[in-house]
């Protein structure tokens, strides 16, 4: 009886670690499968889509060559060389535009329209028209584009080109004059043009906010040739005093701050 005792008491204690190891076990092995997974990191992107307004200031250089090509309302043939002269200044002006995001790669349109006050001149080496300056004053102009550019991110590289929009004033303005009186600067014949033409360009925009980009961009506009025409301004008289033929190219360099409208940063998991 007392043998039964002791193997009963030894079968107990064998059977209680037996059901305490294999519960561990258990534990061990459940513990991962239920374990809380720590969240992904949270990666901002910049996304390119959407409106934007901005505006924009820096400076430019038009590089204009004039030729005669009529005097007095009479043709002159062959045209007669006049000179050249770069005619620079400032600009200030705004921006419009959309663009749409395909992976890296960013398209869009916008319009530009600006102030400026370019303003250039030469003496004109004809013995006709000695003792005076061509003059040309650019007041305006604007920019109608599409742009192609590749993201890394914030950071935008773009081309773009299009139409552009230049407005003209030239002007003949005297040194002095051969008469008791000095009219020396002047304005003696004047005429004004809207000049269209075409324009590339380059920028580089970095974006510093979920709503903001700043940028740089230069432009090249093609203007062309045009003839045009200055009539006398009283006291000088009113009629027709030359014709020129008038060839132009524009340089533009400006800093742009743009807003975008809806946000351009998105979460990426």
């Amino acid at each position: 009886m007392k043998k039964l005792a002791v193997f009963v008491k030894e079968l107990a204690v064998a059977l209680s670690a037996l059901v305490v190891g294999t519960m561990t076990a258990s534990a061990a092995d459940l513990a991962p499968r239920y374990a809380k997974a720590p969240p992904p990191p949270i990666a901002a992107v910049y996304n390119w889509t959407g409106f934007y307004v901005g505006i924009n200031g820096g400076g430019g250089s038009a590089h204009t060559c004039w030729d005669l090509v009529g005097f007095v309302g009479l043709p002159v043939t062959p045209p007669e060389d006049q000179g050249c002269h770069n005619a620079t200044g400032g600009t200030v002006g705004g921006q419009i535009g959309y663009r749409w995001q395909s992976v890296n790669w960013v398209f869009g349109v916008e319009a530009q329209g600006n102030w400026a006050d370019f303003k250039g001149s030469n003496a004109n080496p004809l013995a006709a028209l000695a003792n005076s300056n061509d003059v040309t004053k650019i007041d305006g102009f604007g920019l109608f584009t599409g742009q192609v550019g590749y993201a890394w991110n914030n950071v935008l590289l773009y081309v773009k080109g299009g139409a552009a929009l230049v407005s003209d004033k030239n002007s003949i303005t005297l040194i002095s004059a051969n008469s008791p009186t000095t009219f020396a600067g002047q304005v003696f014949a004047s005429g004004s043009e809207t000049r269209w033409g075409g324009s590339a360009g380059v920028g580089l925009e970095f974006g510093f906010a979920p709503n903001w980009s700043v940028g740089v961009e230069y432009n090249h506009l093609f203007m062309g040739t045009r003839d045009v025409q200055t009539n006398l301004v009283p006291p000088f008289g009113t009629t027709i005093w030359t014709t020129n033929r008038i060839g132009q190219d524009v340089d533009v360099g400006t800093v742009r701050v743009n807003y975008h409208f809806g946000g351009s940063v998105v979460a990426k998991y």
